[in-house]
């Protein structure tokens, strides 16, 4: 098995690069965790690439994992590891996070709080082989696509793909005075975005009669906060989705996508100006003006109108 799908643009490429680190449903025979797999599933952002999958269509580019985040999570670091995890010292310096405190680290400790995935120590060497066969290639994946589409372009529009479980705050052991939003944007507090692009997503989202908040209770983690450099002209988001209770399973609509991803169905116009962006709302297409002219793309959003379902969510991002 592949770490990663990489879907190019099927048509006049723009300056948009997806990812779902998330999404991956492929379990390595080496994973050798304790509890049962459907356990393990709810560290899954099951379909959050299928929600997607008509970006190449309108010419972007979608990249998605395979593996799951559980078994190594490619919104991580690479030192944010819990050396608690570890059958032996690591021999390179550690930096871990809340993330792994939590245990929701590089390597996830547990599923949720007080559920070891474990009931054994890690080695080195089959963490190391984790990162060598998974999260390198997916993150050189996304960093070429990145890369060819800001020399390219002058610039790049990254979105990270979520979603997120109705009880977000309680796994992330959060006393919120308010209910989970629809849709969580985060911009790491607004320095991984040209503020204006962030506007236009909201604002379409709430005229679709959706709750938004941002960064509230996710803010992007290591992708966007290593991608996200507004000043080179190279702006990333996280976005979640909340899945929608159904009996024991939960419900993401596509037609949701379409309202993210507004900028790409028809109803945005994106000037580029070096690292300034500018926004205006139009009827008929989305027009990216850049130094290197200017690019055109006109038809069906993102996403079409269809349920999937999913098991029922993930902890943390």
């Amino acid at each position: 098995m592949a770490p990663f799908t990489l879907l190019p643009p099927a048509a006049a490429a723009v300056p948009l690069v997806c990812d779902s680190p998330h999404s991956g449903t492929f379990y390595p025979d080496d994973y050798r965790h304790a509890v049962p797999r459907a356990l393990l599933r709810r560290g899954e952002d099951t379909h959050v690439e299928a929600l997607w999958q008509a970006v190449p269509a309108v010419g972007g580019t979608l990249l998605h994992a395979h593996f799951p985040r559980t078994y190594i999570d490619a919104n991580r670091n690479i030192d944010d590891l819990d050396a608690a995890l570890l059958a032996e010292p690591w021999p390179d310096p550690l930096a871990p996070s809340e993330k792994s405190r939590l245990g929701f680290g590089l390597v996830w400790r547990n599923i949720r709080a007080g559920v070891p995935i474990y009931d054994r120590p890690l080695t080195v060497a089959e963490v190391r082989n984790r990162i060598d066969t998974w999260y390198r290639p997916y993150h050189a994946a996304l960093s070429d696509a990145i890369e060819d589409n800001a020399r390219r372009f002058g610039g790049v529009w990254h979105l990270n793909l979520h979603s997120m479980p109705n009880d977000a705050y309680e796994r992330l052991q959060i006393a919120s005075p308010h209910p989970l939003a629809d849709f969580v944007l985060g911009d790491r507090d607004g320095t991984t975005c040209e503020p204006g692009f962030v506007d236009l997503v909201e604002r379409e989202l709430r005229a679709c009669g959706y709750s938004v908040a941002r960064n509230d209770p996710y803010k992007g983690v290591q992708l966007i906060a290593r991608i996200g450099q507004p000043a080179r002209n190279r702006h990333s988001l996280q976005v979640e989705i909340r899945r929608q209770a159904a009996g024991m399973q939960y419900l993401i609509r596509a037609a949701l996508v379409a309202t993210v991803a507004s900028a790409l169905g028809g109803c945005a116009v994106i000037t580029v100006t070096g690292a300034a962006v500018g926004l205006a709302a139009t009827a008929g297409s989305l027009a990216v003006d850049a130094a290197v002219g200017t690019v055109k793309i006109t038809g069906k959003a993102v996403g079409v109108a269809a349920d999937v379902v999913l098991p029922s969510g993930s902890s943390d991002k």
